[in-house]
């Protein structure tokens, strides 16, 4: 059951006002052999007026001129488990984000943030090795460089054969999947958790609501005079991050890095100057069309930066006309955008007939089309 908050002046900015009773059973924890079978309910930004579909109605859904904007990201294997040099116990570590490194004789992006557990054991200069202890000669490994308590530390990726962090990450790494679905990454996850238009790496998780496209959808697409584009936005491990007050305007996002190309800039503003919508597919797009928009009063320009934009209620939209994005967990900053992307009652209640409906939630389940 779903239910609501009191009507206050606060409404909308309360974490309780985001909280509902999800089944166990609700969540996707594994992909649909095809992904463009997934159900599909669009509902009415305005109205909240809900219909039911599949996925791969989604051509006859749209008009000629839409435009829709994709997050071509790519997820890396960013989750490793080794084990302390000299030691046997396992050790989890998830590579985040590149940093500025120090030493010019080593190669570029080989210094990163990261996360570490059990982070008890772990202090500056500890080495976590990978594969067999006894053939280590020459071998990649990891290089805590300093710790800042709860597990983060900063660490060096030693390549050894490897070229490059990437290279080592396919050998070593999995796909970091999300915790939610409680269970191990599995051979499965590595193509499943990704789209079909995923090129750029940089992903910790996948952007989710593309993943219900197939080469298929985005032919019959364009054939129908659908225009596509794509942004990059990398998704830091923060999308899985809580919030912890229950005043939603304290809580901080994680940064990520986005980048809209002179490419799409053009021809988004051609489909705005011709009347056209700007649809964006998921929650990551909607964020870098708007933190664009931020920086530049209102208007669409080429752009690369990092982005901390936390959208809830009251949040003003200056790009996107409608989204497509997957139906999302209880008090999620996924959920607030949303809420302030259409209306956070029509959300509650849509969910509610999600649910009525046997609708799949989560990452590797169905979507929402609010037009």
């Amino acid at each position: 059951m779903i239910y609501r908050a009191r009507d206050t002046k606060t409404e909308g900015l309360n974490l309780s006002d985001y909280d509902f009773d999800l089944p166990f059973e609700a969540i996707a924890r594994y992909p649909l052999k095809n992904r463009d079978q997934s159900k599909l309910m669009q509902m009415g930004r305005k109205t909240g007026a809900v219909s039911h579909h599949c996925f791969s109605d989604l051509p006859k859904l749209l008009q000629p001129g839409d435009h829709l904007v994709l997050n071509n990201t790519q997820v890396i294997p960013a989750r490793l488990f080794g084990t302390r040099r000299g030691y046997t116990g396992k050790v989890e570590i998830l590579l985040l984000n590149p940093v500025s490194n120090p030493d010019p004789d080593e190669p570029e992006d080989t210094v990163w943030e990261a996360l570490v557990r059990p982070s008890r054991k772990i202090f500056p200069g500890t080495e976590i090795i990978f594969g067999d202890p006894e053939a280590q000669v020459g071998k990649a490994y990891i290089q805590i460089l300093d710790t800042a308590g709860r597990g983060d530390v900063r660490a060096r990726v030693h390549l050894g054969p490897f070229s490059t962090v990437y290279e080592f990450l396919e050998a070593h790494g999995e796909v970091p999947i999300p915790p939610y679905l409680k269970r191990e990454s599995e051979p499965i996850d590595k193509t499943a958790y990704q789209t079909v238009f995923a090129k750029v790496p940089g992903s910790k998780a996948a952007p989710t609501a593309g993943l219900h496209f197939t080469p298929s959808v985005l032919s019959q697409l364009k054939a129908n005079g659908i225009q596509i584009s794509e942004i990059t936005l990398s998704v830091s491990s923060g999308t899985f991050r809580s919030v912890r007050t229950e005043n939603i305007r304290e809580h901080k996002m994680d940064p990520e890095f986005y980048e809209l190309t002179e490419e799409t800039a053009q021809a988004l503003r051609a489909t705005q100057a011709s009347g056209g919508r700007i649809i964006a597919v998921g929650t990551t797009v909607l964020k870098t069309l708007e933190s664009v928009a931020a920086k530049y009063q209102g208007e669409i320009q080429a752009d690369s930066d990092w982005s901390t934009l936390f959208i809830y209620p009251g949040f003003q939209f200056h790009v996107a006309d409608g989204m497509l994005t997957n139906f999302h967990t209880p008090k999620s900053t996924l959920m607030m955008l949303v809420s302030a992307f259409s209306d956070r009652n029509y959300l509650l209640d849509a969910y509610r007939v999600a649910l009525e409906n046997d609708y799949r939630f989560y990452s590797y389940g169905d979507c929402m089309l609010i037009l």
